[in-house]
């Protein structure tokens, strides 16, 4: 395996890779998630590319840049061990040199859910990952199904801005309990990683409902929030039932859904999503 850090070192070695290549953007502090896109990537690919860069841009000034978990010796430890072939490993100043002053801002997709919660989210997301791209230029790139709406706004701004290249999304990796895996599951505490499966549990009582027959997004947005609200640690930011590609809201399911939430336990924020079919 091969670790870059600049433009001309990583041109230069991806100038050297045979056949197709597939791309893992990733922000360090690598879990089982991570690994299963590696896995895909394998499958699909000749030779795969990962990226690991904690990206400025998308966090907001009362987030958690600072605090943001890092290990790459680990994390290097973890992409030898599944057979990645070349890691790319950029500065702040590579991705962002002197006087940068160019972003990427999509419109309607990026204003409910975590847009709406995260202003100017989903333009440092954009921009970063169209700048990956560039440099990457992968045949395929894999993004996990637990970022739903990133998957989103990647999807479209790739179609928009012709990249020649597939998104293969990667299903949500979840611990024994139905935690989805995250970086930011580290910073729960014992009683709150605890409770914090109550997410799975509403998506499946809501699946359960919709199974049955349940086609009232109102109804399956009230089971969601009752289901989060008998755990008393957490606190709901949003439950969505909306459309899987526009991402708008829904009064009456036709086609499907995407269920999401955002809840905090303590200070740590927590997402889970299911796409019902």
């Amino acid at each position: 395996m091969k670790t870059v850090t600049t433009l001309s070192e990583l041109r230069a070695a991806r100038a050297a890779l045979a056949g197709t290549v597939g791309f893992v953007p990733t922000m360090g502090y690598l879990h089982a998630g991570h690994i299963s896109l590696v896995q895909l990537a394998k499958r699909d690919c000749t030779s795969v590319i990962v990226s690991i860069f904690v990206n400025p841009a998308q966090f907001g000034p009362n987030e958690d840049l600072d605090a943001y978990p890092r290990d790459i010796p680990r994390d290097l430890q973890m992409l030898q061990e599944a057979g990645v072939d070349l890691v790319w490993l950029p500065t702040p100043e590579v991705m962002y040199p002197p006087g940068f002053q160019t972003w990427i801002d999509l419109d309607e997709i990026t204003q409910p859910l975590e847009g709406g919660m995260r202003p100017g989210h989903f333009r440092g997301v954009a921009t970063v990952v169209a700048k990956l791209f560039n440099a990457v230029g992968p045949d395929k790139a894999y993004f996990g199904q637990k970022d739903a709406q990133q998957v989103a706004v990647v999807k479209r701004m790739a179609l928009d801005l012709n990249f020649p290249l597939d998104i293969v999304v990667g299903p949500t990796q979840r611990e024994a309990d139905g935690l989805a895996l995250s970086s930011r599951n580290k910073y729960l505490s014992e009683a709150e990683r605890a409770a914090a499966p109550v997410l799975q549990r509403a998506l499946q009582a809501a699946q359960v409902a919709y199974a049955a027959g349940e086609r009232s997004a109102a109804a399956l947005r009230a089971l969601m929030q009752q289901t989060i609200e008998y755990e008393p640690t957490a606190r709901i930011q949003y439950v969505s039932c909306a459309h899987p590609l526009t991402l708008q809201e829904l009064d009456t399911i036709t086609e499907g859904a995407l269920l999401s939430m955002a809840v905090y336990f303590g200070k740590t924020r927590l997402i889970d999503n299911v796409i019902l079919d």
